[in-house]
């Protein structure tokens, strides 16, 4: 197994589109083949589009792109704009005379850290579909990390800035990567560990502090509106109720990186969407898109820049933290 570059991955093109100053933003995932496809959702209050025709029992077998996005449900209008692109290009599903672009999302929630009103909207998600064609890998203050933070159980004063991350694997001529927006409620740590990369942050003391502790001590811990998004793409050759077992095993990335994670205040949400003919098992795709993911939420917050206010890992790395 080795490491790629996600923009590596046959069949599909990643693009991001962001309003630096409203500080939200949307990532594009557009497969104009089609992919079969999967979802599932962990927390408690997701903002989601397109994810019920996903489930195997339902008709339509693929779909054409996936959005992440800022600007909680308000954000949810970034899909009109991919869906209007796709449409103009003659991609989507045929009925009669009419194309019908498939277009899922999920979106977090950054309306707390620049402007509230600030949402990705129509024009966003069609920057993001036609800076996609140029597939360039881009990671931190982007796209659907653009306003992203982690660790906000005692409010910005104490979080810390996070971002988009990515991250490819390669078995044979099986890929697979992950593209994630980190804004949990929780910390971020390297995988399997009690390494801390990024959460709760006292600055005066400059130390790290435990939002797990602080959620079970705290009675006046301020609860945040946060989530976690995720999008797998693979070459592999697997069907929707595969895909949608291989989104459900990759959430495990979420839970070796992230405490707490999946809490009633997350909307955490992991696409799977598989196009190509490399031949796998759903369990080494799925064991794939684990690895990925927890390295992509580990580069999320890694590559993420100082902003509105937020400390960033680079920051704290510099100041020495304790």
């Amino acid at each position: 197994m080795k490491e790629i570059k996600i923009n590596e991955i046959k069949n599909f093109n990643i693009g991001n589109a962001q309003d630096f100053d409203g500080a939200t933003g949307c990532t594009v995932i557009l497969c104009e083949k089609g992919a079969t496809a999967g979802v599932d959702v962990r927390g408690g209050g997701p903002a989601t589009r397109e994810t019920d025709l996903l489930r195997p029992e339902n008709m339509v077998q693929k779909i054409h792109a996936v959005v992440l996005g800022g600007g909680s449900a308000f954000g949810l209008e970034a899909s009109s704009g991919v869906m209007e692109f796709l449409k103009e290009k003659g991609v989507g599903f045929r009925l009669k005379d009419i194309t019908v672009p498939i277009v899922c999302q999920a979106c977090l929630f950054d309306l707390g850290v620049g402007n509230p009103n600030a949402y990705p909207g129509k024009e966003l998600g069609r920057i993001a579909c036609i800076n996609s064609e140029f597939n360039i890998v881009e990671h931190g203050n982007v796209g659907a990390g653009t306003g992203a933070s982690v660790g906000k159980g005692l409010g910005n004063e104490f979080a810390m800035k996070s971002g988009l991350g990515t991250y490819a694997l390669q078995c044979k001529d099986v890929q697979v990567g992950a593209i994630v927006a980190v804004n949990a409620c929780g910390d971020v740590y390297e995988p399997n560990s009690k390494i801390h990369v990024s959460g709760l942050y006292d600055r005066e003391k400059k130390e790290y502090l435990d939002s797990e502790q602080l959620l079970m001590e705290a009675a006046e811990a301020k609860p945040h509106e946060n989530t976690t998004i995720a999008c797998i793409i693979t070459t592999a050759d697997l069907d929707k109720a595969q895909m949608n077992k291989v989104a459900a095993m990759a959430q495990d990335a979420l839970a070796r990186t992230i405490r707490p994670v999946h809490t009633s205040s997350d909307g955490d949400t992991v696409f799977a969407m598989a196009c190509g003919k490399a031949q796998a098992t759903t369990d080494l795709v799925g064991i794939m898109a684990v690895k990925a993911l927890e390295q992509a939420i580990v580069v999320g917050c890694k590559e993420a820049e100082e902003a509105y206010g937020l400390k960033s890992y680079r920051a704290v790395q510099k100041e020495g933290k304790k």
